[in-house]
């Protein structure tokens, strides 16, 4: 899940640079002047004037040591990160709700496995394979002569299974947001422990403790913890809103087995008892055909 968010990523951020290539081409050919390369040039103006003022982020950003620099980097991409997994885990989780809510209602007004099968006939989806997966165990059970209370043994055992596994693929990428949670202030501290040495190495360098000479490379150091909280603040709080959403989804999961298998055993319940009331049927026909 890790590795696909990252290439999904890095593909979205080709797309854009390609998208904003081709549609800087497009306006320049359409409207005259070229004005996008006016924005562009005060963009880059704007971002030098923000690497020569020290106390800007920008400039903070530019006059750090390579360490510290590397440290806001990955910090920044692991707060990228954060965001690209919340959006798409909560799109999945939405999705995936509204699947379970359409399969419980269709096999809920069927009433039967065998009626709801053609709803289910690819097998997509968590109910989809419920379904499918009941009548399978109940066909081979049935063609080796077993009883329904194997049946059921075994088909609760399957479904199970399938909850477990759909449970468990709902949860990938929600350790990213945990580890992102709890290591990225620390490692916004490392930078920031490794920048105040800097600045004692620059106070023992210059013999002065002049604040002027000081303050921007605390600053700076300091700013590597604010960019780890910032990243590990909305890490933390999207994990716990995930973790909620996913108690709900296994609620749903649970429901979802639970009807299979009261369906089921209506199933064999009404399979046992048609050959009796055949038989109950056909009996007054005998006796009115002896007279």
């Amino acid at each position: 899940m890790k590795t696909k968010l990252i290439r999904y990523g890095v593909l979205t951020t080709l797309t854009v640079l390609a998208g904003g290539a081709f549609a800087q081409d497009a306006v320049q050919s359409a409207v005259p002047g070229g004005w996008l390369d006016g924005v562009v040039a005060g963009l880059s103006e704007w971002l030098q004037r923000a690497g020569e003022d020290e106390l800007s982020a920008m400039g903070m950003f530019m006059a750090a040591d390579w360490v510290v620099k590397a440290v806001m980097i990955s910090l920044a991409f692991a707060s990228v990160l954060t965001w690209l997994i919340f959006v798409a885990k909560t799109a999945d989780l939405f999705w995936q709700r509204a699947r379970l809510k359409r399969g419980f209602r269709r096999m809920d007004a069927h009433g039967t496995l065998t009626g709801v099968t053609a709803v289910f006939s690819n097998s997509k989806g968590v109910v989809g394979r419920m379904v499918h997966a009941a009548l399978r165990e109940r066909d081979r059970s049935a063609a080796a002569g077993l009883g329904k209370a194997g049946i059921k043994e075994r088909v609760s055992s399957e479904l199970g299974r399938i909850e477990a596994g759909a449970a468990r693929s709902m949860m990938s990428g929600t350790g990213v947001l945990a580890n992102i949670g709890s290591t990225a202030p620390f490692v916004g501290l490392f930078g920031t422990v490794w920048g105040i040495m800097n600045s004692f190495i620059s106070i023992s360098e210059s013999n002065t403790t002049n604040l002027a000479v000081v303050a921007p490379g605390i600053a700076e150091a300091l700013l590597a913890t604010a960019i780890g909280l910032v990243a590990a603040i909305p890490a933390v709080i999207f994990y716990n809103l995930i973790a909620r959403g996913l108690g709900g989804y296994k609620v749903m999961l649970a429901d979802v087995s639970a009807l299979v298998e009261r369906t089921l055993s209506r199933d064999l319940d009404l399979a046992e008892q048609a050959p009796n009331v055949a038989a109950v049927q056909t009996v007054p026909e005998l006796a009115e055909a002896a007279e």
